[in-house]
């Protein structure tokens, strides 16, 4: 490792020591904030040692600041001589990253579950993260007794939200004067929901006042948070072994932002990269090929194109799903093009019926 490399994650693991030991300090003024902010710091700077070791720029060229925590993210996620972490990953690191921006630049609220939550995701992800890419074990810098610790660890998110929506609910219930405090609940599940959808900003007054009217109509947390209730909890383990994993559920939609957008977050960012990766549709495989759509489609199914990831992948969006080839299939279809009977294929197949399958 790099002279570089060794001072963040020197540096990385302070931080991470800092988050753990507020997490577990007796006593609450501060505490909350102080947990979120050094632990998004500790992965920033992970994040940079690992970029580091790799012997990869930390900045632009021509800039004169680091990357930021985002753009940390998503070279780690995209880049394949760094790649270290998956979209699933990512989940936690933009969760963290979202509400460490509210408990710097505002106030926010959020409860004991969900700071253990999110705070043990992350130190699962740490773990993970320092052993492969390192070669270290986290137990090598912390005694056994000192990580997060819960008398009651989460075993299910909904349970979660559904306890703190109750409250939320009692909050708001009619003759009650506690604004401030269920706005300030909803704050915290608000940001959550806004950063998987696709957004990284705090929610206004009027987001919260829409929110507090849909919970005094009856609306479900489910259906005022479509974002948060797309996520799904794994756990595993006991003690220090206990680690947790944020994931995202199949089928969810996804909001699709251009790089650089302001406030764009890193999964929604990702899957815009994806797109440029993926970047054509049957028909202009079929242009470039000199087929008819059926026959190209006859000839990816023959190949098997659509069960490799380097040639295909299908992305979900709304109700709608799209089926996108990258230019290495272009390429492989081309190549094998000369080296098949055409006519056998079609045989082969040639959709039943008048219609041809959509591919």
């Amino acid at each position: 490792m790099n002279r570089e490399a060794k001072a963040l994650l020197a540096r990385s693991l302070d931080s991470l020591h800092l988050s753990i030991e507020l997490f577990n300090r007796p006593w609450d003024r501060g505490r909350r904030e102080g947990v979120l902010i050094f632990l998004d710091r500790a992965f920033e700077l992970l994040l940079k040692a690992i970029l580091a070791s790799k012997n990869r720029s930390l900045r632009e060229e021509s800039s004169k600041e680091t990357f930021g925590f985002d753009k940390c993210v998503r070279v780690c996620m995209s880049d394949a001589r760094v790649q270290c972490i998956s979209k699933d990953e990512a989940i936690p690191l933009q969760i963290i990253n979202s509400l460490r921006d509210a408990a710097q630049h505002y106030l926010l609220e959020i409860s004991e579950s969900q700071l253990y939550l999110y705070s043990q995701a992350g130190v699962s992800l740490f773990k993970r993260l320092l052993r492969d890419v390192f070669g270290k074990n986290l137990t090598d810098y912390f005694p056994e007794r000192v990580l997060p610790i819960s008398s009651t660890p989460p075993k299910d998110l909904g349970a979660i939200i559904d306890a703190e929506f109750d409250e939320i609910k009692k909050l708001v219930a009619p003759g009650q004067r506690r604004g401030l405090e269920s706005t300030a609940r909803l704050r915290s599940i608000a940001i959550i929901d806004a950063s998987l959808s696709g957004t990284k900003t705090q929610p206004s007054d009027d987001d919260l006042k829409k929110y507090v009217g849909q919970v005094r109509d009856g609306k479900t947390w489910t259906d005022i948070f479509p974002g948060v209730a797309s996520l799904s909890l794994d756990t595993e383990g006991t003690g220090m072994t206990f680690s947790i994993r944020l994931t995202k559920k199949e089928g969810v939609p996804v909001h699709l932002v251009p790089e650089g957008t302001p406030g764009a977050t890193i999964v929604s960012v990702k899957r815009v990269n994806e797109l440029d990766f993926y970047s054509m549709s049957l028909k202009d495989l079929a242009g470039h090929l000199g087929l008819s759509m059926p026959r190209a489609l006859a000839l990816i199914q023959h190949l098997k194109v659509q069960e490799s990831k380097d040639y295909f992948e299908a992305f979900t969006i709304g109700s709608q799903t799209h089926k996108r080839y990258s230019k290495k299939a272009l390429d492989y279809l081309r190549e094998s093009l000369s080296k098949v009977d055409m006519n056998e294929v079609w045989q082969a197949h040639k959709p039943k019926g008048k219609s041809a399958k959509k591919g």
